[in-house]
């Protein structure tokens, strides 16, 4: 009787899968969650801050169909237009959030601290560099054309219609590996600051870094930061670190700059022999 074999790859790191808002741009991700408040408002429905957060990181028209299942925001919904929201009603919102949107990431397109030498950091090793993002195409081409003016250019973007389906599934992170001509997926780094991003690279067998201080977690600009004191800076840090260990984050890091830093760390797991 033979055994199975079980080939482990145990070579290095070859690519990186970057989230933009939050990771790479937009400290504190800040377009997303006040265009989809205004959305709303626009509706007579008043969300929150934390609800228009909550689902961040999916395809934006499944996330404003996330924030119409909480039990709150329907409630609103039906006692403001006297019935159930339907899809008809995504759709209209989607529809109106698309400007806003567009508005939005061109205000708040910069670079986050860091990530630019993040990115040559990881060039320098031999890295190739794919990103994701839940934005459609028609609002990446505008963070896309920002983030280039200064420096930041991606060796590809996946938008949201460009997988079958959108995060937490793996499909765009694949699909970003498609392009990239990357494999073994054990070689591939995940690196976002938003729930659904851990979940789409662990559901693509990818190692996950999540991404606290510049990010959706803690949700604050690079100024309401610096302005924080250290006691207030260490709770908000350590509640969005637990959030995403807890969805799986194989390392978690303040920004994306200091992700550079557990890249050895996975090196030499895989060197083990040690799996995602």
């Amino acid at each position: 009787m033979s055994g199975v074999s079980c080939r482990r790859y145990r070579g290095p790191l070859k690519a990186a899968v970057l989230d933009w808002a939050g990771t790479v741009v937009d400290f504190g991700c800040q377009a997303p969650a006040a265009t989809f408040v205004e959305a709303f408002a626009a509706e007579g429905v008043a969300i929150s801050v934390a609800q228009a957060r909550a689902p961040m990181g999916m395809a934006k028209r499944d996330h404003i169909k996330a924030i119409t299942a909480m039990a709150d925001v329907a409630s609103a919904w039906q006692a403001r237009h006297g019935r159930a929201i339907g899809e008809a009603d995504i759709d209209r919102l989607y529809d109106a959030f698309l400007p806003l949107q567009l508005a939005a990431v061109r205000r708040h397109a910069q670079l986050i601290p860091g990530a630019l030498e993040a990115v040559e950091s990881m060039r320098a090793q031999g890295f190739a560099i794919g990103t994701t993002t839940g934005y459609p195409r028609a609002v990446m081409a505008v963070v896309a054309a920002e983030a280039e003016a200064q420096g930041y250019r991606p060796d590809c973007v996946i938008a949201a219609e460009d997988a079958p389906l959108g995060r937490p599934s793996p499909f765009p992170a694949l699909a970003a590996l498609a392009r990239l001509g990357v494999y073994p997926v054990e070689a591939v780094v995940k690196i976002g600051d938003t729930v659904v991003d851990i979940e789409e690279g662990l559901n693509g067998g990818m190692w996950s870094v999540g991404i606290t201080v510049t990010g959706n977690e803690v949700g604050l600009t690079e100024a309401e930061w610096q302005v924080l004191d250290e006691r207030s800076r260490t709770q908000r840090r350590d509640e969005a670190a637990e959030k995403l260990r807890s969805a799986g984050a194989h390392y978690v890091v303040d920004s994306l700059g200091d992700a550079v830093r557990v890249l050895d760390a996975i090196n030499r797991r895989l060197a083990r022999g040690d799996r995602p």
